[in-house]
């Protein structure tokens, strides 16, 4: 999540605050753009506090798990940060909570888990083939994997990292500390080949990794890393060259990541910048598919207020994402077409593009407040599938990570307090004008 700079010129959508209906919900202290057509979630998990009384979680990212046998009984992963990663059912409640690896020594950083994939059909020493939840811990600079048993209900997924995995980016332990580490993550097994990969992005940097997963003969998992791309930091513009402004020594971050493995490519979105599309195994050339609405806008870091004052607005930028752009997930419509859809977090909304017609901007929807779950804001990762599941999603799924959820009974509103979102794909189909 970053949320380094705060652009209003140009922004008159983000005019009109936005306001919560639910009872007990209270303002979210950030506008919204209430002009895109709504849609409201049918269920949400419970609450999690980034606090010391709430076990430090916070919820990232999601993942959607397929039980192809049971459809009904597929199941959502959420990363809960310092709290781990938990497992919900399709109605929201929650099956299993599985906790991030404590500090390894005083003043080392604990187990932070950020984003979550899943990786179907792994081969195991045992013969069978199961699914596998990829999460990378940005505390630890590690990935760790999860193999996902259906056939134990009340705890499904079981950690089978391998001891020896190695740091994603960092050279040495002390490096790990620094927390240049692996952030956002994407998991898939290459057609053509079988093999299987995940990207991870490096925080606070534009580099991604490509990785080898391997299973070794005792049954662990663990990976190779293949190569890594750095994504441009500096663009050329029609009036002369633009950088993002970000902390000093850092760079502009990439934390959603999601595979079209038929396809062999790969969408990023690097938060200040945008979305590019590149082949999944890193090869090639980037090509920026849509641009937030900060981009080309001159702005300098101010060392008093922590903060990257804005210039004027060249008119740059895009106008369908207002940074950062933050999650990314694909899913099949019913027609068969293949849907991108990017979480616009600065106006709380989520864009549409339609990958089968060149990556085509079809139209953008929110989260709203309804009469039982309250909506979505500043939203960082989201998960979707065109797959029926059972009768509580039987047109498919689409899961938003919710950076306000509306307090729990008794609390002040001052606490941390996020979770996630289900809603009914066919509601998100209808809003964005997805056939």
């Amino acid at each position: 999540m970053h949320r380094r700079t705060r652009l209003a010129a140009g922004l008159a959508v983000l005019a009109t605050a936005l306001t919560a209906t639910t009872a007990g919900a209270s303002t979210p202290p950030l506008p919204g753009n209430r002009s895109v057509p709504p849609v409201y979630a049918k269920a949400e998990t419970p609450a999690l506090f980034d606090d010391d009384a709430g076990g430090n979680s916070n919820a990232d990212d999601p993942a959607i798990w397929y039980n192809s046998a049971h459809p009904g009984s597929s199941l959502v992963l959420g990363t809960a940060k310092q709290g781990g990663l938990d497992v919900y059912r399709l109605d929201g409640s929650l099956v299993q909570s599985l906790p991030a690896p404590s500090a390894p020594a005083a003043g080392s950083a604990p187990g932070r888990f950020n984003n979550v994939d899943v990786l179907t059909g792994v081969r195991f020493p045992d013969g069978r083939r199961s699914d596998v939840a990829v999460v990378t811990d940005r505390g630890r600079d590690r990935v760790h994997f999860y193999r996902i048993d259906p056939g134990r209900p009340a705890a499904p997924l079981t950690e089978v990292t391998d001891a020896a995995v190695p740091r994603a980016f960092s050279a040495t332990e002390a490096d790990v500390d620094d927390q240049y580490t692996a952030y956002g993550t994407a998991a898939w097994r290459d057609p053509r080949t079988g093999r299987s990969y995940l990207l991870a992005s490096r925080r606070h940097t534009a580099d991604v990794g490509l990785f080898e997963i391997r299973v070794t003969p005792t049954g662990t998992v663990t990976y190779r890393k293949v190569r890594t791309l750095t994504l441009p930091s500096t663009f050329h513009t029609p009036g002369g060259t633009w950088s993002p402004c970000e902390d000093p020594g850092d760079g502009p971050q990439i934390e959603g990541l999601t595979v079209d493995a038929a396809r062999g490519v790969a969408y990023l979105g690097q938060e200040d910048v945008g979305v590019w599309k590149i082949s999944a195994n890193l090869t090639g050339t980037p090509e920026l598919v849509d641009r937030t609405d900060q981009f080309g806008v001159p702005a300098v870091y101010d060392p008093v207020s922590d903060e990257c004052v804005p210039g004027a607005d060249p008119g740059y930028g895009g106008d369908h994402l207002v940074a950062d752009a933050e999650g990314l997930t694909l899913f099949r419509a019913p027609s068969g077409r293949q849907y991108l859809i990017v979480s616009s977090q600065g106006d709380y909304t989520y864009s549409v593009y339609d990958t089968s017609r060149g990556d085509r901007w079809t139209g953008a929807f929110r989260v709203a407040s309804g009469p039982s779950v309250d909506g979505s804001e500043e939203t960082d990762g989201i998960a979707a599938t065109g797959q029926a599941l059972g009768t509580a999603f039987p047109h498919g799924l689409f899961v938003a990570q919710d950076g306000y959820n509306a307090p729990a009974t008794g609390d002040d509103g001052d606490r941390t307090d996020t979770n996630y979102k289900l809603v009914d794909l066919s509601d998100v189909l209808r809003a964005a004008g997805v056939r």
